[in-house]
């Protein structure tokens, strides 16, 4: 198994490009949302507890992150084939991208090793990315624990 070094992205840094396919086909490109703030977050996998509760928030919020101008990007692991599933199960209203090669979550630094009950793998670590308009990270939740988290986003979506 080839090591990857994992990218660490700060404040101010240029938002790394992706372009993938996305839930109800289509590709999704960091160019589609040019000028306009964008979230992106990251999470391991459809229809686990988390991840759909996850999801389930920032659908819930959708419109009061179009009020602040803001789109929105929920990125994973799973197949497109998977995020329909999902999608259609949860009446999710966010795009998703299917990152099943792992490149945007590397490029983003989320991801990294994991460890449950003694064993370690790699895994996506739940992590959420506002990018500015301009292009730029505006802010970072690293870790993130998905009570309140959707509501946290969009405060700071306003802000900018």
């Amino acid at each position: 198994m080839t090591e990857i070094f994992p990218v660490q992205l700060d404040i101010g840094d240029k938002a790394p490009d992706f372009d993938l396919p996305r839930d109800g086909g289509g590709r999704i490109r960091l160019a589609d949302f040019a000028g306009k703030p964008l979230v992106v977050y990251f999470y391991p996998k459809d229809d686990t507890s988390a991840c759909t509760t996850e999801s389930i928030s920032f659908t819930a919020l959708a419109a009061d992150f179009d009020k602040a101008g803001t789109a929105l990007l929920g990125v994973s692991p799973d197949s497109v084939k998977s995020h329909d599933k999902f999608v259609r199960k949860h009446a999710l209203s966010v795009p998703l991208a299917s990152d099943e090669e792992k490149t945007m979550a590397i490029a983003y630094g989320v991801w990294r090793e994991k460890s449950m009950y003694g064993r370690t793998y790699m895994g996506v670590v739940r992590s959420t990315f506002l990018i500015a308009a301009d292009g730029r990270i505006a802010r970072i939740w690293d870790k993130v624990k998905v009570a309140g988290h959707a509501e946290a986003v969009l405060a700071a979506a306003k802000e900018l």
